[in-house]
């Protein structure tokens, strides 16, 4: 059998989400211990912290659980509501710098952000129009520089904006929008080639029109029948998911394969973490896939 080309500027991971975990604190969610242990059996380096609170926030138990696993942190994330001007800048900063500093005493370098929903993905309530004005894309494109240039100066990391489903931040021309605004020496992309896809763009062309904006990835696929279900019905993203519109790789879309080789060409060292959306999943069920999507990657060259 033919070796792939090593891809070696690809650093592959997986978070919390790969193990239906959307919550700090939920009883159908698996324990964060069970997590940590079966993340690194899975074959795994890298983890994200996943929603704050979920892993220990206490920096030294968080340290010591994560390493003698033999477990390395690559981003913490958060949520933001930028979009909705000055009004909310405190609230904001007072989360972020709380998941700011625990991600650094974690070792990790980069901050996942993700723009607030405009629709609750539990209930499916609509929350907000789901286009902005100009005024909230200016409001939010702004934050994003603001929040990039301070959490860089308090705390030394990158932000990486993570386009994603139901937020204003989701379809190729809203991404492009919003690349097209924004100051590349604060604020880069997060890639998820899901999330990506059931937003109808191409992660590829992105990669190779935008390659200097990406600087994160995360690896997921897209059922596309499910999908076509999802957008005829206008299903939320929460109920998408449960009814596995996020699938296992190799067998939804993006092909993950020409994804990871377009950023590989970029040149720079990116992570690439595996976020399988599996809210709510029974408890035996994150083990055996990631195991599998390891060992798919692995035949990608990754």
């Amino acid at each position: 059998m033919e070796r792939p080309t090593p891809l070696d500027r690809i650093r592959v991971g997986s978070a919390p989400d790969s193990w239906g975990v959307w919550f700090p604190d939920d009883p159908r969610q698996v324990p964060w211990e069970r997590f940590l242990d079966e993340v690194g059996e899975a074959g795994y380096e890298w983890i994200e912290l996943g929603p704050y609170g979920y892993l220990p926030t206490d920096p030294a138990r968080l340290t010591d659980e994560v390493a003698r696993r033999g477990l390395k942190v690559s981003a913490g994330t958060v949520f933001t509501g930028l979009h909705r001007g000055p009004a909310v800048w405190e609230e904001t900063w007072a989360h972020v710098s709380q998941v700011a500093a625990l991600t650094r005493a974690a070792g990790a370098r980069h901050l996942v952000v993700i723009p607030s929903f405009w629709r609750d993905d539990r209930t499916a309530e609509i929350l907000e129009p789901p286009e902005l004005t100009p005024a909230q894309w200016a409001h939010l494109t702004g934050g994003m520089e603001r929040l990039g240039r301070r959490v860089r100066e308090e705390y030394g990391l990158d932000i990486v904006v993570h386009p994603h489903a139901d937020t204003h931040i989701d379809t190729e021309a809203h991404v492009e929008r919003f690349l097209d605004s924004t100051d590349g020496d604060l604020v880069d992309l997060c890639l998820d080639t899901g999330h990506y896809a059931y937003c109808g763009g191409d992660s590829v062309r992105l990669i190779e029109t935008y390659g200097e904006r990406i600087g994160y990835l995360h690896l997921k696929q897209v059922d596309p029948d499910v999908l076509a279900e999802v957008v005829a019905g206008g299903v939320p993203f929460g109920p998408a998911v449960a009814r596995g519109v996020m699938c296992e790789p190799p067998s939804g879309v993006p092909e993950l394969g020409p994804v990871l080789e377009a950023a590989q060409k970029l040149g720079v060292d990116l992570f690439a973490i595996v976020e399988q959306d599996m809210y709510p999943c029974e408890p035996d069920a994150p083990l055996p896939i990631a195991t599998r999507t390891r060992r798919f990657l692995r035949s990608c060259g990754a």
